[in-house]
């Protein structure tokens, strides 16, 4: 069993500032891909931004430019800085991964438990 703790989300002004992080723990042999995905009221969720193993990046359109995904492959964990807020970033924040477990190796997918992002106009 793989668990995500999501740390980071909060309340800001628009123009400002978050950076969210989530660990991932438990029975992982290895972590291909992990990223964040958002989910305002009324709407599917959606991608925000994913990053692999390699480094190689993906962003949502409306977040590129502004927000930024890294990741520590030694700790397990993947961060989200968030810059240049905007009231439509507004949502509840998803940590995702993919990854491939102990002790079969068998591809598995795990979600966070979601941590809220307000920005105020």
């Amino acid at each position: 069993q793989v668990q995500l703790v999501e740390s980071g989300g909060g309340l800001v002004q628009a123009g400002g500032s978050l950076r969210l992080s989530c660990a991932a723990s438990g029975s992982i042999f290895s972590i291909n891909l992990m990223g964040w995905y958002r989910q305002a009221p009324g709407n599917q969720r959606e991608l925000v931004a994913i990053i692999t193993s390699g480094g190689s990046t993906n962003y949502a359109g409306s977040v590129k430019g502004r927000f930024t995904i890294s990741r520590d492959n030694a700790k397990n964990t993947v961060n989200l800085q968030m810059n240049s807020l905007k009231p439509e970033d507004t949502a509840v924040y998803y940590c995702h991964t993919q990854v491939r477990s102990l002790p079969l190796r068998d591809v598995s997918t795990y979600w966070g438990q979601g941590t809220q992002v307000t920005v105020s106009s």
